[in-house]
Protein backbone atom coordinates (compact mmCIF):
# COMPACT_ATOMS: atom_id res chain seq x y z
CA UNK A 1 0.00 0.00 0.00
CA UNK A 2 1.54 3.52 -0.79
CA UNK A 3 -0.08 6.27 1.13
CA UNK A 4 1.03 9.61 0.37
CA UNK A 5 -1.50 11.71 2.44
CA UNK A 6 -2.09 11.54 6.34
CA UNK A 7 -3.94 12.81 9.30
CA UNK A 8 -2.37 12.77 12.68
CA UNK A 9 -3.03 13.88 16.04
CA UNK A 10 -0.32 14.83 18.00
CA UNK A 11 -0.19 15.22 21.68
CA UNK A 12 3.19 15.61 24.03
CA UNK A 13 3.28 14.72 27.50
CA UNK A 14 2.45 17.10 30.29
CA UNK A 15 5.33 18.18 32.18
CA UNK A 16 5.25 16.16 36.07
CA UNK A 17 3.95 18.70 38.93
CA UNK A 18 6.22 19.83 41.67
CA UNK A 19 6.25 18.20 44.81
CA UNK A 20 5.21 19.91 47.89
CA UNK A 21 7.45 18.27 51.37
CA UNK A 22 9.68 19.24 54.28
CA UNK A 23 12.99 17.50 55.71
CA UNK A 24 12.25 15.04 58.15
CA UNK A 25 14.84 12.98 59.55
CA UNK A 26 15.72 12.38 63.56
CA UNK A 27 17.64 14.80 65.42
CA UNK A 28 17.02 17.65 62.44
CA UNK A 29 13.55 19.52 64.09
CA UNK A 30 11.36 21.83 62.06
CA UNK A 31 13.42 20.61 58.75
CA UNK A 32 13.11 23.19 55.94
CA UNK A 33 11.28 22.54 52.20
CA UNK A 34 12.70 19.68 50.09
CA UNK A 35 10.23 19.20 47.44
CA UNK A 36 11.55 18.38 44.22
CA UNK A 37 11.06 19.87 40.84
CA UNK A 38 8.63 17.76 38.36
CA UNK A 39 10.27 16.15 34.90
CA UNK A 40 9.40 17.96 31.38
CA UNK A 41 6.49 16.03 29.22
CA UNK A 42 8.50 14.61 25.90
CA UNK A 43 8.02 16.28 22.43
CA UNK A 44 7.01 14.35 19.57
CA UNK A 45 9.93 15.01 16.95
CA UNK A 46 9.18 14.67 13.06
CA UNK A 47 12.69 13.26 11.49
CA UNK A 48 13.62 12.38 7.79
CA UNK A 49 14.71 9.08 7.26
CA UNK A 50 15.55 7.91 3.68
CA UNK A 51 14.49 4.73 4.09
CA UNK A 52 11.72 5.39 3.76
CA UNK A 53 9.54 6.44 0.61
CA UNK A 54 5.69 7.04 1.95
CA UNK A 55 3.43 7.23 5.18
CA UNK A 56 1.93 3.98 5.29
CA UNK A 57 3.03 3.48 8.79
CA UNK A 58 0.92 6.19 10.14
CA UNK A 59 -2.15 6.06 8.30
CA UNK A 60 -3.43 3.12 11.10
CA UNK A 61 -1.85 4.57 13.70
CA UNK A 62 -2.69 8.50 13.48
CA UNK A 63 -2.61 9.60 16.91
CA UNK A 64 0.64 9.84 18.43
CA UNK A 65 1.40 10.69 21.98
CA UNK A 66 4.57 11.33 23.93
CA UNK A 67 5.56 10.38 27.84
CA UNK A 68 4.42 12.31 30.58
CA UNK A 69 6.81 13.72 33.26
CA UNK A 70 6.85 12.05 36.50
CA UNK A 71 6.23 14.33 39.75
CA UNK A 72 9.38 15.79 41.59
CA UNK A 73 9.58 13.87 45.11
CA UNK A 74 11.21 14.27 48.59
CA UNK A 75 14.52 15.38 49.05
CA UNK A 76 14.21 17.67 45.98
CA UNK A 77 14.57 14.91 43.60
CA UNK A 78 13.66 15.67 40.38
CA UNK A 79 10.90 13.54 38.68
CA UNK A 80 11.99 11.60 35.40
CA UNK A 81 11.41 14.05 32.27
CA UNK A 82 8.79 11.68 30.01
CA UNK A 83 10.89 10.45 26.28
CA UNK A 84 10.70 12.37 23.20
CA UNK A 85 8.91 10.62 20.48
CA UNK A 86 10.45 9.91 17.11
CA UNK A 87 8.30 9.72 14.33
CA UNK A 88 10.50 9.24 11.09
CA UNK A 89 8.88 10.57 7.54
CA UNK A 90 10.49 10.46 3.93
CA UNK A 91 12.47 13.10 2.40
CA UNK A 92 9.56 15.54 0.92
CA UNK A 93 7.03 15.34 3.53
CA UNK A 94 5.36 18.55 3.99
CA UNK A 95 3.60 19.21 7.06
CA UNK A 96 -0.03 21.22 7.35
CA UNK A 97 -1.29 22.36 10.69
CA UNK A 98 -4.70 22.41 11.33
CA UNK A 99 -6.84 24.45 13.09
CA UNK A 100 -8.92 22.65 15.72
CA UNK A 101 -11.07 23.60 18.45
CA UNK A 102 -8.62 23.95 21.14
CA UNK A 103 -11.31 22.83 24.78
CA UNK A 104 -12.79 19.69 22.84
CA UNK A 105 -9.74 19.15 19.58
CA UNK A 106 -12.67 18.09 17.34
CA UNK A 107 -11.57 17.23 14.08
CA UNK A 108 -10.61 20.33 11.46
CA UNK A 109 -13.96 19.82 8.93
CA UNK A 110 -11.24 21.57 5.86
CA UNK A 111 -7.92 19.99 4.86
CA UNK A 112 -7.41 22.86 2.85
CA UNK A 113 -7.17 25.43 5.81
CA UNK A 114 -4.06 23.63 7.30
CA UNK A 115 -0.74 26.08 7.09
CA UNK A 116 2.09 25.24 6.44
CA UNK A 117 4.49 24.74 9.07
CA UNK A 118 7.47 22.82 7.98
CA UNK A 119 8.99 21.04 4.49
CA UNK A 120 11.05 18.45 5.53
CA UNK A 121 13.77 16.95 2.67
CA UNK A 122 17.11 16.68 3.89
CA UNK A 123 18.44 13.56 5.21
CA UNK A 124 18.39 13.64 9.76
CA UNK A 125 16.12 16.60 9.60
CA UNK A 126 14.13 17.36 12.26
CA UNK A 127 11.19 19.38 13.51
CA UNK A 128 8.85 19.51 16.72
CA UNK A 129 5.38 18.70 15.81
CA UNK A 130 4.27 19.16 19.60
CA UNK A 131 6.74 20.72 22.74
CA UNK A 132 6.52 18.28 25.97
CA UNK A 133 5.26 20.79 28.90
CA UNK A 134 7.60 22.07 31.35
CA UNK A 135 7.95 20.50 35.16
CA UNK A 136 6.67 22.20 37.99
CA UNK A 137 8.80 23.63 40.18
CA UNK A 138 8.75 22.18 43.95
CA UNK A 139 8.52 23.68 47.02
CA UNK A 140 11.88 24.00 47.52
CA UNK A 141 11.98 27.07 45.73
CA UNK A 142 9.70 29.00 47.42
CA UNK A 143 11.83 28.91 50.72
CA UNK A 144 12.77 32.66 52.21
CA UNK A 145 14.12 34.63 55.14
CA UNK A 146 10.57 35.39 55.84
CA UNK A 147 8.98 32.23 54.27
CA UNK A 148 10.57 29.82 55.75
CA UNK A 149 7.96 26.72 55.34
CA UNK A 150 6.34 27.60 51.94
CA UNK A 151 3.79 24.41 51.13
CA UNK A 152 3.68 26.22 47.55
CA UNK A 153 4.38 24.25 44.31
CA UNK A 154 4.34 24.82 41.11
CA UNK A 155 1.92 22.65 38.27
CA UNK A 156 3.57 21.08 35.23
CA UNK A 157 2.40 22.89 32.34
CA UNK A 158 0.05 20.69 29.82
CA UNK A 159 2.15 19.58 26.55
CA UNK A 160 1.52 20.78 23.13
CA UNK A 161 -1.38 19.26 20.88
CA UNK A 162 -2.28 19.87 17.49
CA UNK A 163 -3.85 18.39 14.61
CA UNK A 164 -1.60 17.71 11.08
CA UNK A 165 -1.86 16.60 7.30
CA UNK A 166 0.99 15.18 6.57
CA UNK A 167 1.65 15.31 3.09
CA UNK A 168 4.82 13.27 0.76
CA UNK A 169 5.75 14.94 -2.32
CA UNK A 170 8.48 12.97 -4.29
CA UNK A 171 12.12 14.61 -4.34
CA UNK A 172 13.58 13.96 -8.03
CA UNK A 173 15.62 15.50 -10.41
CA UNK A 174 13.08 14.24 -13.17
CA UNK A 175 9.79 13.71 -13.09
CA UNK A 176 8.08 11.40 -16.22
CA UNK A 177 4.60 13.11 -17.10
CA UNK A 178 2.41 11.27 -19.67
CA UNK A 179 -1.23 10.34 -20.29
CA UNK A 180 -1.77 6.17 -19.36
CA UNK A 181 0.29 3.70 -21.51
CA UNK A 182 2.41 6.21 -22.72
CA UNK A 183 5.58 4.58 -21.80
CA UNK A 184 6.64 6.14 -18.79
CA UNK A 185 6.97 2.99 -16.79
CA UNK A 186 9.06 1.00 -19.83
CA UNK A 187 11.22 3.84 -19.36
CA UNK A 188 11.96 4.21 -16.28
CA UNK A 189 13.24 -0.17 -16.41
CA UNK A 190 15.37 0.89 -19.32
CA UNK A 191 17.55 4.10 -17.94
CA UNK A 192 17.81 2.53 -14.36
CA UNK A 193 17.74 -0.37 -11.84
CA UNK A 194 13.73 0.49 -11.00
CA UNK A 195 11.52 -2.55 -11.40
CA UNK A 196 7.68 -0.82 -12.21
CA UNK A 197 4.95 -2.78 -12.93
CA UNK A 198 4.26 -2.66 -16.66
CA UNK A 199 1.30 -3.67 -18.26
CA UNK A 200 -1.25 -3.25 -21.69
CA UNK A 201 -3.21 -1.67 -19.69
CA UNK A 202 -4.39 1.87 -18.65
CA UNK A 203 -3.49 3.13 -14.85
CA UNK A 204 -0.88 0.39 -14.31
CA UNK A 205 0.90 2.91 -12.34
CA UNK A 206 -0.23 3.44 -9.22
CA UNK A 207 2.25 5.38 -6.91
CA UNK A 208 5.21 7.13 -8.19
CA UNK A 209 8.56 5.49 -8.62
CA UNK A 210 11.55 6.68 -8.30
CA UNK A 211 14.49 5.37 -10.21
CA UNK A 212 18.39 6.03 -9.98
CA UNK A 213 20.30 6.63 -13.53
CA UNK A 214 23.98 6.02 -13.33
CA UNK A 215 26.77 7.99 -14.67
CA UNK A 216 30.49 7.83 -15.23
CA UNK A 217 32.41 9.61 -12.49
CA UNK A 218 29.48 7.67 -9.67
CA UNK A 219 27.24 10.52 -10.63
CA UNK A 220 23.72 9.97 -10.30
CA UNK A 221 19.99 11.31 -11.66
CA UNK A 222 17.03 10.44 -9.75
CA UNK A 223 14.16 10.00 -12.19
CA UNK A 224 10.03 10.17 -11.18
CA UNK A 225 7.77 8.09 -12.94
CA UNK A 226 4.40 10.05 -12.20
CA UNK A 227 0.88 8.05 -12.85
CA UNK A 228 -0.27 8.57 -15.68
CA UNK A 229 -2.74 12.10 -15.84
CA UNK A 230 -5.92 12.64 -17.58
CA UNK A 231 -7.65 15.36 -18.41
CA UNK A 232 -9.30 17.62 -15.80
CA UNK A 233 -6.74 16.03 -13.19
CA UNK A 234 -5.35 19.86 -11.59
CA UNK A 235 -9.89 20.16 -10.67
CA UNK A 236 -9.08 16.45 -8.61
CA UNK A 237 -10.80 13.97 -11.80
CA UNK A 238 -9.10 10.50 -11.22
CA UNK A 239 -6.43 11.02 -8.85
CA UNK A 240 -5.64 14.38 -9.69
CA UNK A 241 -4.18 16.42 -7.27
CA UNK A 242 -3.11 13.00 -5.55
CA UNK A 243 -0.03 12.69 -8.48
CA UNK A 244 0.39 16.48 -9.92
CA UNK A 245 1.84 17.21 -6.40
CA UNK A 246 4.68 14.22 -7.04
CA UNK A 247 6.15 16.80 -9.78
CA UNK A 248 6.46 19.89 -7.76
CA UNK A 249 10.29 19.24 -6.29
CA UNK A 250 11.34 17.94 -10.01
CA UNK A 251 13.98 19.99 -11.17
CA UNK A 252 13.29 19.17 -14.93
CA UNK A 253 9.77 17.98 -16.27
CA UNK A 254 9.88 14.90 -19.20
CA UNK A 255 6.80 14.78 -20.88
CA UNK A 256 6.67 11.31 -22.50
CA UNK A 257 4.19 11.09 -25.19
CA UNK A 258 2.61 7.94 -27.48
CA UNK A 259 4.06 9.69 -31.02
CA UNK A 260 2.86 6.32 -32.76
CA UNK A 261 -0.57 7.37 -31.65
CA UNK A 262 -1.31 3.15 -30.94
CA UNK A 263 -3.86 4.15 -27.94
CA UNK A 264 -6.14 5.81 -30.72
CA UNK A 265 -4.50 9.73 -29.21
CA UNK A 266 -2.87 12.24 -30.92
CA UNK A 267 0.07 12.85 -29.50
CA UNK A 268 0.17 16.77 -30.81
CA UNK A 269 -3.25 16.76 -28.66
CA UNK A 270 -2.09 15.01 -25.31
CA UNK A 271 0.90 17.63 -24.70
CA UNK A 272 -0.91 20.23 -25.07
CA UNK A 273 -3.56 18.79 -22.98
CA UNK A 274 -0.69 18.28 -20.34
CA UNK A 275 0.85 21.44 -20.81
CA UNK A 276 -2.79 22.93 -19.81
CA UNK A 277 -3.39 20.82 -16.86
CA UNK A 278 0.23 21.17 -15.34
CA UNK A 279 -0.79 25.34 -15.83
CA UNK A 280 -3.68 24.88 -14.04
CA UNK A 281 -2.94 23.19 -11.00
CA UNK A 282 0.12 25.63 -10.78
CA UNK A 283 1.70 28.30 -12.91
CA UNK A 284 4.65 28.30 -11.57
CA UNK A 285 5.20 24.31 -12.51
CA UNK A 286 4.42 25.62 -16.90
CA UNK A 287 7.42 27.31 -16.51
CA UNK A 288 10.10 24.80 -15.56
CA UNK A 289 12.48 24.02 -17.65
CA UNK A 290 10.94 20.75 -19.85
CA UNK A 291 11.32 18.66 -23.11
CA UNK A 292 9.63 15.80 -24.80
CA UNK A 293 10.52 12.45 -24.87
CA UNK A 294 8.60 10.49 -28.13
CA UNK A 295 8.50 7.08 -27.35
CA UNK A 296 6.82 4.19 -29.47
CA UNK A 297 8.93 5.73 -32.68
CA UNK A 298 9.39 2.43 -34.02
CA UNK A 299 5.70 2.17 -35.15
CA UNK A 300 4.60 2.91 -38.59
CA UNK A 301 2.67 6.43 -38.36
CA UNK A 302 5.62 7.86 -35.43
CA UNK A 303 7.27 9.53 -37.97
CA UNK A 304 4.44 11.09 -39.83
CA UNK A 305 3.46 12.50 -36.22
CA UNK A 306 6.86 13.65 -35.29
CA UNK A 307 6.82 15.68 -38.29
CA UNK A 308 3.81 17.26 -37.45
CA UNK A 309 4.95 17.81 -33.94
CA UNK A 310 8.09 19.72 -35.00
CA UNK A 311 5.94 21.91 -36.83
CA UNK A 312 3.12 22.51 -34.17
CA UNK A 313 5.98 23.19 -30.87
CA UNK A 314 9.13 24.21 -30.41
CA UNK A 315 10.22 21.81 -27.51
CA UNK A 316 13.16 19.88 -27.88
CA UNK A 317 11.79 16.07 -28.99
CA UNK A 318 13.86 12.98 -28.25
CA UNK A 319 12.88 10.09 -30.14
CA UNK A 320 13.06 7.20 -28.57
CA UNK A 321 11.85 3.48 -28.79
CA UNK A 322 11.24 1.70 -24.93
CA UNK A 323 10.91 -1.86 -27.14
CA UNK A 324 14.52 -1.73 -28.98
CA UNK A 325 16.69 0.37 -26.97
CA UNK A 326 16.21 3.24 -29.61
CA UNK A 327 17.60 6.49 -28.57
CA UNK A 328 18.34 5.33 -24.43
CA UNK A 329 21.66 6.94 -24.64
CA UNK A 330 20.88 10.32 -26.33
CA UNK A 331 17.44 10.44 -23.57
CA UNK A 332 20.14 9.95 -20.81
CA UNK A 333 22.89 12.71 -22.06
CA UNK A 334 19.96 15.29 -22.36
CA UNK A 335 18.77 14.07 -18.85
CA UNK A 336 22.31 14.91 -17.76
CA UNK A 337 22.99 18.00 -20.08
CA UNK A 338 19.52 19.88 -18.63
CA UNK A 339 20.57 19.03 -15.07
CA UNK A 340 23.91 20.72 -15.73
CA UNK A 341 22.25 23.97 -16.68
CA UNK A 342 19.98 24.03 -13.91
CA UNK A 343 20.33 25.40 -10.29
CA UNK A 344 19.80 22.70 -7.91
CA UNK A 345 16.36 21.95 -6.23
CA UNK A 346 13.83 24.60 -7.46
CA UNK A 347 11.78 23.75 -4.13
Amino acid sequence: MFVDRVRIWAIAGNGGDGCSSFLREKFVPKGGPNGGDGGNGGSIILRVNPHLNNLVHLKFQPHIFAEKGVKGMRQTKTGKSGQDRIVDVPPGTSVFHLPTTEDTFERAANDSNGELVADLVSEGQTFILSKGGRGGKGNVHYKSSTHQAPTYFQKGTPGGRGQYILELKSIADIGLVGFPNAGKSSLLGKISAAQPKVAPYPFTTLQPTVGVVEYPGYKRVTVADIPGLIEGAHEGVGLGHDFLRHIERCRVLAFVLDMAGSEARDPLDDYAQLRTEIKLYEAELSRRPHFVVANKIDLESAAENLARFKKRFRAKVIPISTLDGTGMDTLKREIHSRLRAEKPDPA
